[in-house]
C-alpha cells in the first residue's frame, strides 16, 4: 500500500488500484471521513451506525432517517438500513433518495424494495417488488377482462 500525500489531497494506492482520494486537511489532529468508504465495515457492525465517526454530519434527505425509522420499527434495523446507504457508493444521492420515497409511498419497506425500485428507474422499467416478503399486506385481485365487457362501452356510442 502507498500513500501519496499532494498540496490538496492525500492519495491511497494498493498496487494499481486507488483505493481512496481525500481532500487535505492541515488542522493539527485532524480528521477528514468520506462516509461511504466507513459503509462496508458498518455492515459488519450495525451497533456502530449511531457512534460512527465518519457519519457525523452527514447531511442525508430527511427520506432516509424516515425510512430507518420504519426499518426499525418493523425489526429490519440498522442493518438494512446500511445496506441502503450502501447503494449510494453506486447511485446518485437523488435517485435513491427518489427510490427511497417511492417505497415509503408503497409501504414496501425493507432493502430489497429500494434496490428494486432504484434499478427499475435506471433501467427505465416498472419494478416487480415480491410481495411474499409482506405477507401482512393485502392480496391483490385481479380479475380477467373478457371481450364481451367492453360491450357495454360500444353500447353508449351507438345509442
Amino acid at each position: 500500500m502507498l500513500v501519496k500525500a499532494f498540496v490538496d489531497e492525500v492519495v491511497i494506492v494498493a498496487g494499481t488500484a486507488e483505493i481512496a482520494r481525500h481532500e487535505r486537511c492541515y488542522e493539527r489532529g485532524g480528521f477528514v471521513f468520506d462516509p461511504m468508504h466507513y459503509l462496508a465495515l458498518l455492515e459488519r457492525k450495525p451497533g456502530a451506525l449511531d457512534q460512527a465517526a465518519p457519519l457525523q454530519g452527514w447531511q442525508l434527505p430527511e427520506q432516509f432517517t424516515h425510512l430507518r425509522r420504519l426499518l426499525e420499527e418493523a425489526n429490519r434495523g440498522k442493518r438494512e438500513f446500511i445496506q441502503v446507504l450502501r447503494l449510494l457508493a453506486v447511485f446518485p444521492l437523488q435517485l435513491v433518495g427518489a427510490a427511497v420515497l417511492d417505497a415509503i409511498r408503497l409501504r414496501a419497506i425493507s432493502f430489497d424494495a429500494v434496490k428494486e425500485l432504484v434499478l427499475g428507474r435506471v433501467e427505465k422499467r416498472c419494478p416487480r417488488l415480491d410481495l411474499t416478503a409482506y405477507p401482512h399486506l393485502p392480496r391483490p385481485a385481479v380479475k380477467t377482462t373478457a371481450a364481451g365487457d367492453y360491450a357495454v362501452l360500444m353500447a353508449d356510442v351507438a345509442a
